[in-house]
């Protein structure tokens, strides 16, 4: 099965040689998006407004997207529906994780263990098959800068990066502004089926106000 939408986001923040991250958090934000968006295409999940529901337990036949619906289907208890932003709160420093593990297990990313001064063990994640990141930059490049259209999942993906102002990991030598704009152009247009459209635009809007109430916290 070809990557998901959250190892796509995991691919874009990692430095290709160093296996660092880049601007994590929001990354960690769009990564929980992604799976959640997954399952809304997939017909596993819907987003009304400020609620989150499952729909179908039938698994997807993907691992990482079966293993966070199984967690979602754990986490609602039996209730009909919980907010959208209780889950990403939930998920948004275990989704990326999940998804560079997976990114692991496909061969994509290698993981390589170091020690910071000696003392602290860390993980850094180097690429170890760039195929699929060529062709994830190639396919932004043709939408983003010239002019293609961009099938269901790629606008889904545009949209999560817009949301979680990724702009800069997916196209580091472009203009913010001139990205923004094209971004924000894809996420309002008729890219997929409403009820899609519409679970994407609540996950911005949620995103967006509780990065907002983060940075407020942070700074008081």
């Amino acid at each position: 099965m070809a990557i998901t939408l959250a190892e796509e986001i995991m691919l874009l923040s990692l430095d290709d040689e160093s296996g660092v991250p880049e601007q994590r958090r929001a990354a960690g934000w769009a990564a929980a998006g992604g799976i959640l968006l997954e399952l809304v295409l997939a017909g596993r999940a819907s987003v009304e407004g400020k609620y989150l529901k499952l729909t179908d337990r039938t698994p997807t036949g993907d691992r990482l997207l079966d293993d966070r619906m199984a967690l979602l289907d754990a986490w609602l208890r039996g209730r009909e529906k919980r907010r959208v932003t209780e889950w990403l709160k939930r998920e948004r420093g275990k989704a990326g994780d999940a998804a560079v593990e997976s990114l692991c297990a496909r061969g994509v990313l290698a993981e390589q263990q170091h020690r910071a001064l000696g003392l602290f063990p860390t993980r850094r994640y180097p690429e170890a098959d760039g195929a699929p990141e060529r062709e994830l930059r190639q396919r932004l490049q043709a939408v983003l800068m010239d002019g293609a259209t961009p099938d269901e999942r790629t606008a889904g993906l545009i949209a999560l990066i817009h949301a979680a102002k990724l702009h800069r990991l997916a196209c580091p030598d472009v203009p913010r502004k001139q990205v923004a704009d094209r971004m924000a152009e894809i996420a309002s247009g008729q890219w997929a089926a409403e009820s899609v459209r519409a679970a994407i635009r609540d996950m911005q809007a949620v995103m967006a106000a509780v990065a907002v109430a983060g940075s407020v916290t942070a700074g008081s």
